[in-house]
């Protein structure tokens, strides 16, 4: 089928590129509108949760009394707050804030709590609600007046809270990927010149990356239309976008190359090109977004999301390099070599029996037992710190220390009472005395204070401050005991705030994962089988990518969770991990672990199929890919580094864990552990039971008409 797609892509090349470059100008015009249409709000919250119940039973029955902004002031002259000039110039500045925008600010001059001004009596704060209905008007709010902050008279102002601190997160993203593309794009192209030997070449797999980023694009703007869409989801488009774009480009120019030099005409070395090489994009372009499919299986909007964008980008690569690649190659033929620093030499069975690769294949498979024992070893030790991982949630701490919004939260917590502006929420709804059931609330152990801070319409809310930060231990320990408590009769109660947003994402997110981690193991499992017809082959790719995985998790603990290079990588170590990154990295690197797994066993197969010795074709077929596979990895490390530098830790984290999970899969997996455990393994790689082969047989996905594959070994 597809040397039948390789001649109809060659005879109407004119008219693909045509209608790819209209398509271009739609995305580049409309696509890019995305931007526009995303959110970074509630991204990381849990619908259905008795927290999401917290809030949504206080917008039914309450008017809403959390800090979007906390302003914090100081005079850097020494004045107090107490000073005149000082009350002036912040009631000043919140007197002239368009009502529009800001519903209510709460300050120590209207309240005379002694909560908002810190001991020395050199800084206080105010707390703003802003008019918008949803997290997007108030950040729309937020913009509007963010310039209007400042107050006269030499008071400084700092801008934090919820609100604050999501803008701040938004602005530090753009910036992120802004610098990456800085960053990247020159070093790719230099790079792949160098590794593809001329500028024809190398532009392959830059055009196709960009025009799949843009049409990724114009996809998530057609799913931002109808559902909520964080704007996290911009990261994985441009990462995914623009590395499965070099992966593919690879593959294909380097079989049309590897074609065109056995004297094929321009049609055939295409049509054998799509064959083969294109047989194996499609294959792993659809287990990798099958991958990535899992994410939209969890309710948290960042997780579905990063699914959304992975999926569309992962599809819009696959059919970019299954047209508008191929169409390149067809109008460009022999100047595909054009423009180039050295020469190629040609690709012979003597030189592929004996590369560096190829001895390296062999010096590993002459004691596959020594390099499996090896490897396996290094690898589980490298995984040993994931055993001592601590979840926790996201905070102003994954921001630079020098940043507005985090100078003004640890203000808040090193200098002011705890939990202020952040305490555990209690909604009450139904008929009750709220002082009364607050009463009860202040003797659960852990808790410091319960204050009834609203009743309207048989609902009430009480605000409960504790000793521990909001995602200590301490304060898990509070939500639970305060979750156990009965409720008054006649009322239902909703234990809400960040602590208890935390713990329902925990919960969550692990009830979810066994069943999608089932669901994708189960169809890449089939994938692979109808790929290879063998079912030792996909077990073995899946246990091969699960010791990468868990050596990087390793690594992610042992750095930002523990702190280790915390100074080198310009972060905060918070000693807890947010349970959604593993997530969100276990998925994204299964994908294109798994993306590799499939060029390698490929070539493999084709070599098995042609000659019958599994050996031979494990030389031949690491020969033939390890360069491909090597080079993708360095490029994929190159384009990760724009986000392995970015401002916001997590972002920064899983740039970071995917660096060292794509180097240690590419090097110490896929060109040792794999051959060493394929030439232990032997004939047993190919076995299938017999209805199973039987079924490969007539439903198989075959690489090549010519030579007719195998049949898989059967043992037993």
């Amino acid at each position: 089928m597809l040397e039948r797609w390789g001649r109809l892509m060659y005879r109407r090349r004119w008219a693909v590129l045509a209608a790819s470059l209209a398509a271009l100008i739609f995305a580049g015009v409309w696509g890019t509108g995305v931007f526009g249409a995303m959110t970074s709000a509630d991204g990381f919250r849990t619908p259905g949760s008795e927290s999401a119940e917290a809030v949504a039973a206080a917008e039914r029955g309450l008017p809403r009394t959390e800090a979007d902004l906390v302003v914090l002031y100081e005079d850097p002259r020494g004045g107090r707050v107490d000073d005149p000039a000082f009350r002036a110039a912040v009631a000043g500045s919140l007197a002239a804030l368009p009502k529009e925008r800001v519903a209510a600010a709460v300050t120590y001059y209207s309240t005379g709590s002694p909560q908002f001004v810190n001991e020395d009596r050199t800084r206080t704060y105010a707390v703003l609600r802003l008019a918008g209905a949803d997290s997007a008007q108030r950040q729309d709010d937020y913009e509007a007046i963010k310039d209007s902050l400042d107050p006269a008279g030499g008071v400084t102002a700092e801008v934090g809270g919820e609100v604050g601190t999501e803008v701040a997160v938004n602005e530090r993203v753009g910036e992120d990927i802004a610098r990456a593309e800085m960053f990247g794009m020159p070093i790719l192209l230099v790079l792949l010149v160098v590794i593809l030997g001329g500028l024809v070449a190398a532009a392959m797999p830059l055009v196709t990356g960009v025009t799949a980023i843009l049409g990724s694009f114009t996809a998530l703007h057609v799913i931002a239309l109808t559902t909520d869409l964080s704007i996290f989801a911009v990261n994985i488009t441009t990462f995914l976008g623009m590395g499965l774009a070099i992966d593919y480009g690879l593959f294909m120019v380097a079989r049309f190359r590897e074609e065109l030099g056995r004297g094929d005409s321009v049609e055939d070395a295409l049509a054998a090109t799509l064959a083969t090489a294109g047989r194996t994009v499609l294959v792993s372009g659809v287990t990798v977004a099958i991958s990535m499919g899992g994410l939209i299986l969890f309710p948290q909007i960042f997780l579905k999301s990063m699914g959304y964008g992975g999926v569309a980008t992962v599809l819009v690569d696959m059919v970019v390099a299954l047209t508008l690649l191929p169409a390149l190659l067809a109008v460009l033929g022999p100047r595909i070599n054009a423009l180039a620093i050295r020469r190629r030499p040609a690709a012979t069975a003597a030189t592929v029996g004996d590369g560096a690769w190829h001895r390296l294949a062999h010096g590993v498979m002459r004691r596959p037992a020594l390099y499996a024992v090896a490897a396996t070893v290094l690898l589980a030790a490298l995984t040993a710190p994931f055993l001592g991982i601590n979840w926790g949630g996201v905070d102003s701490r994954v921001l630079p220390q020098d940043d507005p919004a985090r100078v003004v939260s640890q203000t808040l917590e090193n200098e002011f009472p705890r939990n202020t502006t952040s305490p555990i929420t209690v909604i009450v709804e139904g008929r009750t005395d709220p002082a009364a059931y607050a009463a009860r609330l202040d003797r659960v152990p852990g808790v410091t204070g319960a204050t009834v801070t609203g009743t309207a319409n048989d609902a009430s809310a009480i605000a409960l401050t504790h000793a521990g930060a909001a995602q200590s231990d301490q304060a898990r320990d509070v939500v639970e005991r305060v979750r156990d408590l009965p409720a008054p009769p006649g009322t239902t109660v909703h234990v809400g705030g960040d602590t208890a947003a935390t713990m329902d994402q925990l919960d969550s997110l692990g009830g979810m994962l066994p069943w999608v981690a089932l669901m994708i193991g189960t169809a890449i499992f089939v994938l692979l089988f109808l790929a290879f017809g063998s079912v030792v082959l996909p077990l073995k790719a899946i246990v091969m990518n699960m010791l990468s995985l868990g050596a990087a998790f390793g690594a992610v603990v042992w750095i930002f969770q523990d702190g280790n290079l915390s100074g080198a990588l310009d972060f905060t170590a918070t000693g807890t991990i947010d349970p959604a990154m593993p997530i969100l990295m276990l998925l994204l690197l299964f994908g294109v672990s798994m993306d590799y797994e499939v060029f390698l066993l490929s070539r493999i197969r084709e070599q098995y199929d042609r000659t019958g010795d599994t050996t031979a074709a494990i030389s031949s077929g690491l020969q033939r890919t390890g360069g491909i596979i090597t080079s993708a990895a360095l490029l994929l490390v190159v384009v990760l580094a724009g986000m392995a530098m970015s401002g916001v830790s997590f972002i920064k984290m899983i740039g970071v864990g995917m660096v060292i999970a794509i180097v240690i899969d590419a090097t110490l997996v896929r060109l040792v552990l794999v051959p060493a455990v394929m030439r232990l393994l032997g004939g047993a790689n190919w076995w299938a039971p017999g209805p199973l082969a039987r079924l490969h047989g007539r439903f198989g996905i075959r690489e090549e008409e010519t030579p007719k594959p195998r049949e898989p070994v059967r043992i037993g």
